[in-house]
């Protein structure tokens, strides 16, 4: 059953929900704890359900979707939840949705079934073997939740400070907007460009489009996304604040980042080279992300 494509969605469906159904009801049961531990809380326990299933499908790849499903589920529930609805967070949630929709459009693309897991994934595994389950959840599952719910900490706080206080758009706004949306329409022709090249020139490597500007127009688009929505919470006023509530909640936005450049970049770069004889020439004449 696992090699079915339908069965393998509605698994992963039926999963997704629950796991959703799980952080409601944990955000809610911690009543009296600070908000955002509450929210972080909730997203730690459908973390470790969805987690338990790709252990029991020994499937890892069961967790790939939770980053772009998760952020408009998390930020559009605490928006319902604290009545706030001025335009900078109606922003926000649109371009969220925008991306996500997208995001997990592509994943869905690509998901051929249970039988299939990430090669990042295998590599790890046949790495690490005594030590895979450590790190299945800590590095494949937690850490990404981690810093998903981090780069998420900027939309909270805008959600949080336009219910107390309905928020005026501002340049910051419509800044921040805009590099969400150009962020993930970025992915979503970089992504397009990718399927199509690799459809009809298999192994080959792709320098169409706006792959002969950057190598990894995607992953720019995914960095750029999450410091547009830290852009728009800058809403707030800068001149308003202090310091640290202006810059503390950048941290997220640079801990994605360092993320794919430290780490996702290297890893796939590293990949291609190995199995694809041009790469190493196109490395030299094109650049990472500008």
């Amino acid at each position: 059953m696992k090699a079915s494509r339908p069965w393998s969605f509605a698994v992963i469906t039926i999963i997704y929900l629950i796991a959703a159904a799980l952080g409601v009801w944990t955000f809610l049961a911690l009543d009296e704890t600070a908000v955002l531990l509450r929210l972080f809380v909730a997203d730690f326990v459908a973390t470790v359900f969805v987690w338990l299933w790709g252990v029991i499908f020994r499937n890892s790849s069961v967790y790939d979707p939770y980053w772009s499903v998760a952020p408009p589920l998390m930020l559009t529930g605490y928006s319902v939840y604290c009545g706030a609805f001025s335009l900078p967070v109606l922003l926000m949630l649109v371009a969220v949705w925008y991306w996500a929709i997208r995001l997990t459009g592509n994943w869905a693309y690509t998901f051929p079934n249970l039988n299939k897991q990430d090669w990042r994934y295998d590599m790890y595994k046949e790495r690490f073997p005594r030590l895979w389950h450590i790190v299945n959840f800590t590095g494949i599952n937690l850490m990404p939740t981690i810093v998903v719910f981090l780069a998420m900490i900027p939309g909270f706080l805008l959600i949080g400070m336009s219910a107390a206080s309905p928020l005026q758009a501002n340049i910051w706004t419509w800044l921040g907007f805009f590099v969400c949306i150009s962020a993930a329409t970025l992915q979503l022709i970089s992504d397009t460009q990718a399927h199509r090249f690799r459809k009809e020139h298999r192994g080959e490597v792709c320098t169409v489009g706006l792959w002969n500007r950057s190598r990894h127009p995607n992953y720019l688009g995914e960095i750029l996304m999450w410091w547009g929505i830290y852009l728009l919470y800058l809403t707030i006023g800068i001149a308003d604040h202090s310091l640290g509530v202006v810059l503390l909640p950048a941290i997220g936005a640079l801990a994605n980042t360092c993320l794919f450049v430290f780490i996702s970049i290297p890893m796939m770069e590293k990949r291609q080279l190995a199995n694809k004889p041009g790469y190493a020439e196109y490395r030299r004449k094109v650049r990472m992300l500008f």
